[in-house]
């Protein structure tokens, strides 16, 4: 450790116990933390770790970072009809760290847990010769019995989107490639856009209570549209009708399809999106759509769900199109 960097014990108190608002939290003072359930719920657990140079890159703003790393966790936790209540953070920072930076991340994790809603509960950081790893565990809670899986769907239901699909996918294809903007035609406007959506997702937290009361199924979109609509069919063990012509898309995600179908297809197997896919029962339908227009987040109806063993499907003009899914994103 750089001799003039803080201990291990003042980065914590300087950086993270600020963050432990909860009385339960114990100020990061002790070992572990006391997280007593509200009477009647149920907590549901989820975690995923971001790695630079495969979630992000190194060189990302820090607090996007953080942000991210908390978002795709309460991205699972509104698919389950979740509340946000507290998380558990996991931080390998590399060699050439900086307080400047930690100072950011760490206010990118406050303004979050403002918006959102939660605390932090402890974790650990350490040191990592490999590059930056940052592992979020989120909690939150559903009336007992009530969450929602991804293995619910049944014949008859609606398959329902909210915001739009495939601009965090898109964005990262900017990223990756900074002429292609240009060569698109993409207005300014249009390219931030894109670049934005794949830096800092929108967890759909707003719309977990019409998930909890309406829907028979979901999930988060994280691995891509394709994917996860697959990873539903199976798991409940019916067929699903996505229609490509009812599937929202940003004016700059049209563009780009307009532009390049290769692209396009993109926007529908890539990953990032951190939107949901909700299975609702038709009798359910106009309730859901009006408590999602109450929560401030647009719904669209792209499919439906039928009877069979797991297969997906997509049309376009009413007739069935190849869309493979490859498996969504996979890390091995």
């Amino acid at each position: 450790m750089v001799a003039d960097r803080p201990h291990e014990f003042d980065l914590i108190a300087r950086y993270f116990a600020p963050l432990a608002t909860d009385p339960g939290c114990l100020a990061l003072t002790d070992d572990a933390a006391a997280l007593t359930p509200s009477p009647g719920t149920d907590l549901v657990l989820t975690k995923d770790m971001l790695a630079a140079g495969v979630h992000f890159f190194p060189g990302d703003p820090p607090d996007s970072i953080a942000a991210k790393a908390l978002r795709v966790n309460l991205s699972d936790l509104a698919a389950k009809g979740a509340r946000p209540r507290a998380y558990l953070l996991g931080l390998a920072l590399q060699d050439d760290w900086t307080e400047d930076w930690l100072a950011a991340f760490s206010a990118g994790l406050a303004a979050d847990q403002a918006r959102f809603g939660l605390s932090l509960y402890g974790g650990d950081t350490i040191r990592s010769g490999a590059g930056l790893v940052v592992s979020v565990t989120a909690i939150g809670e559903v009336p007992a019995g009530r969450t929602v899986r991804r293995n619910g769907a049944r014949p008859g239901d609606r398959i329902f989107v909210t915001g739009t699909i495939g601009d965090a996918a898109l964005g990262l294809r900017l990223r990756l490639d900074p002429g292609l903007a240009d060569r698109l035609g993409l207005a300014a406007q249009e390219r931030e856009h894109l670049l934005r959506r794949y830096l800092w997702p929108e967890p759909r937290t707003a719309l977990a209570a019409a998930i909890l009361d309406h829907a028979s199924a979901s999930i988060d979109v994280s691995d891509g549209l394709a994917a996860d609509a697959g990873h539903v069919c199976r798991e409940s063990r019916v067929d699903g009708v996505i229609d490509v012509d009812l599937v929202p898309f940003s004016p700059a995600a049209r563009g780009v399809r307009a532009q390049d179908p290769g692209l396009g297809l993109a926007c529908l197997t890539g990953g990032d999106d951190y939107e949901i896919l909700a299975c609702v029962p038709p009798q359910a339908c106009d309730g859901f759509v009006a408590a999602a227009a109450d929560a401030g987040v647009a719904v669209s109806c792209i499919g439906e769900v039928a009877e069979g063993g797991g297969r997906l499907t997509f049309t376009q003009g009413g007739r069935p199109v190849q869309v493979s899914d490859g498996g969504g994103f996979r890390h091995f």
